[in-house]
């Protein structure tokens, strides 16, 4: 569901495709103090009563994998997803739920924890939250219906952080993409209530309907605010709307670092981009700005004309639907229950809303929120160290099996190779937790009081950041917290970062066969080493810089075979007429086919030139494609994979787990022939790490 936001930008590649409605589920599978003697899942890791035997591997993979289950499982009323991922998240939820539970038990509680019972409280009393409706969000209501001018109005869109509102320009502070070691706000263009510009200006039948749906959801919504007239005032704001979707670009341009690496000079910002009063934007966020990057020229510039060329009245009434749509999961529970009518049930297929409990959960569970205050404890009650050490000793081998590949390129030179390696041997693997974690010294949370808690954290997060404003980046942060169930990589660090909760079975366990450890956690680890190495994350050197560190020959090698695999992921086709968009996903695809050349490359050293053992019938090598088949076992709402597919940076998990189609192994495991569906020639298949 659509949620308030703090505008920090975050430029990172994640493992998962997450919905709206999944990104802050957290997850772990419990793990006790005492040692596990056999695998999880299976005799030896996988579960292979999953598999639809049926089914010929090379048709398939996916539902050879995983289709007993698909073809059986029922999609529960509050999911538009579910899947590995989601198994696991719903075993967190369920281990931080014991966690706050034993918190809010107690008497004796330290400040953190004290924080944490404090806000569940306030979340969970839905007795105070019903009889104040919408008074929370009165004042800014207020504000909003008092705008006279562009200035006021440019006012309220700088305090969109706080409030809860949606600006056309918005912003946040990341990392200068040229030296790292500064921060740096990037401004870009957005303020969109649908999942991506092509719900607007796409005609079929299906996005017609959207629209209209759309439209009466505004409508009802701004009834909450007393607004008359509300279905002409929401057609205007689908209107406005719709200009600024014609202005943005398309999810694909936005993902070129190229493009959106346009530096600007504070003192230069009003020549280059004039019309909006940037002193009174900056003025309400705090931040000093110095320097700052536009990452969307032309849409920017466009949002500014549509600043000053729409009706002021129709700004205040986008703003207000805006307004209370955000704040909706922590006001009364009529106008969540109206929010939820149209993006929960129309827009992702999800039936009933997440109970109470698991939605304060994830309100608590971010990283500019309480995440890290839970993920102590979480590290201390569930993760052991040896997982740690597993991981750690995983990671290397890893590092090992990609040097060996990149010598092995017949495609890359030997200048670029130089490159290529110095930028693997800087790699910075961050395992499990911080090493520091975050503060909350100040922070003042009350248990009556929701939105004035949500207020308070965006505060403190805020006034942090603008603290660290001028100085030395923190190279000790996480983008994300301990008990996520994901992964990912950030290009300013060189990092590859691996929560606790993603280190469980499927994804690792330390009693699986090597092969599934391999095919699991480790082609996630490959994956992630991959974005550093893919369309966009080569871009940046070994020390994060975006400059060029190929040959031009090089560069043209890599991108004739990165285009080869945007072609073969565009002719997916999930929904009739909507294919997955090769390009968008292109980082991921390319993450996905690179990660298992890695992972099978470092199983393979792991041997020692032995052959593996078969067990149950199943060989080696086969253990480790079902072991990645099964990470993407997953089940969807035809709305879900919609907001997937148009949204989205991923691929379904249905067509990740068919990546396997561009490794000969796969094809001798599984004895895959010309005329099977997946089958590709050896021209065909996309060889790139």
């Amino acid at each position: 569901m659509k949620k308030s936001l703090i505008a920090i930008a975050l430029a990172t590649t994640f493992l998962g495709g997450c919905g709206a409605s999944d990104v802050n589920e957290t997850a772990a599978t419990e793990v006790t103090k005492t040692t596990a003697t056999k695998a999880e899942l299976g005799s030896f890791g996988v579960d292979l009563s999953a598999r639809n035997e049926a089914v010929k591997p090379g048709d398939d993979f996916f539902m050879y994998a995983s289709g007993t289950w698909y073809d059986h499982y029922i999609m529960p009323a509050d999911k538009t997803r579910y899947g590995a991922f989601t198994g696991l998240a719903e075993r967190s939820e369920e281990q931080v739920k014991e966690i706050i539970d034993d918190i809010a038990s107690r008497s004796d509680l330290n400040a953190e924890e004290q924080l944490i019972a404090d806000f569940y409280k306030s979340y969970m009393d839905t007795d105070t939250i019903n009889k104040l409706g919408i008074t929370p969000i009165q004042g800014t209501l207020d504000q909003i219906s008092a705008i006279k001018n562009t200035d006021d109005l440019t006012k309220v869109f700088g305090q969109a952080w706080l409030t809860g509102a949606t600006s056309p320009i918005s912003g946040g502070m990341w990392f200068n993409r040229l030296d790292p070691n500064q921060y740096e706000m990037s401004i870009g263009a957005g303020g969109l209530g649908l999942p991506d510009r092509s719900y607007y200006l796409e005609d079929s039948e299906r996005f017609v309907k959207i629209r209209s749906a759309y439209v009466s959801h505004i409508a009802q919504m701004l009834a909450f605010a007393g607004v008359k007239d509300g279905e002409a005032r929401a057609q205007a704001i689908l209107a406005l709307e719709t200009k600024m979707a014609e202005g943005q670009w398309p999810r694909e341009k936005r993902r070129n670092r190229d493009l959106t690496l346009n530096q600007v000079k504070r003192a230069d910002l009003a020549k280059q981009y004039p019309g909006f009063d940037w002193d009174l934007y900056f003025a309400e966020t705090g931040y000093k700005v110095p320097q700052l990057n536009i990452s969307q020229p032309d849409p920017v510039k466009t949002m500014i004309g549509l600043v000053n060329s729409e009706s002021l009245k129709v700004w205040q009434d986008y703003l207000t639907f805006h307004t209370i749509s955000n704040n909706s999961d922590v006001l009364s529970e009529d106008i969540y229950a109206a929010n939820f009518a149209f993006y929960g049930k129309e827009l992702s297929g999800q039936q009933e809303p997440r109970p109470r409990w698991k939605r304060a959960i994830s309100e608590m569970s971010g990283t500019q929120s309480l995440g890290f205050a839970i993920g102590k404890v979480y590290v201390a009650r569930y993760f052991p160290e040896s997982s740690k050490q597993q991981m750690s000793e995983l990671v290397e081998n890893l590092r090992t099996a990609m040097g060996q590949r990149i010598d092995d390129l017949d495609w890359m030179g030997d200048e670029t190779k130089v490159n290529a390696h110095a930028k693997l041997a800087a790699f910075n693997p961050k395992i499990g937790y911080p090493d520091v974690w975050q503060e909350f010294d100040g922070l003042v949370l009350t248990n009556k009081d929701l939105v004035g808690n949500i207020h308070n954290l965006r505060e403190y997060f805020k006034a942090d950041s603008v603290a660290k404003e001028l100085k030395k980046t923190d190279r000790n942060r996480w983008g994300m917290t301990p008990q996520r169930v994901n992964a990912y990589y950030n290009s300013s660090f060189n990092e590859i970062v691996f929560p606790a909760a993603i280190l469980q079975p499927p994804f690792f366990d330390p009693n699986a066969d090597a092969a599934v450890n391999y095919g699991g956690i480790g082609a996630v680890i490959g994956h992630e080493m991959g974005h550093g190495f893919d369309d966009q994350g080569s871009k940046s050197d070994a020390n994060g810089i975006q400059r060029n560190w190929w040959t031009d020959a090089d560069r043209a090698a890599f991108d004739a075979k990165a285009d080869q695999l945007a072609a073969q992921y565009s002719k997916y086709e999930p929904i009739p007429e909507n294919f997955v968009n090769g390009r968008n996903s292109l980082g991921e695809n390319i993450g996905d086919v690179g990660g298992l050349s890695m992972a099978y490359h470092a199983y393979k050293l792991s041997l020692n030139g032995k052959e593996a053992p078969v067990i149950d019938g199943v060989t080696g090598d086969q253990r480790f494609f079902l072991a990645w088949a099964q990470v993407w076992k997953e089940k969807r709402t035809e709305q879900s994979m919609l907001n997937q597919l148009r949204a989205g940076t991923h691929a379904p998990g249905r067509y990740r787990a068919q990546a396997p189609r561009n490794h000969d192994a796969w094809y001798k495991a599984f004895d895959v022939k010309p005329g099977d569906a997946l089958y590709l020639t050896e021209e065909e298949r996309v060889r790139i790490w």
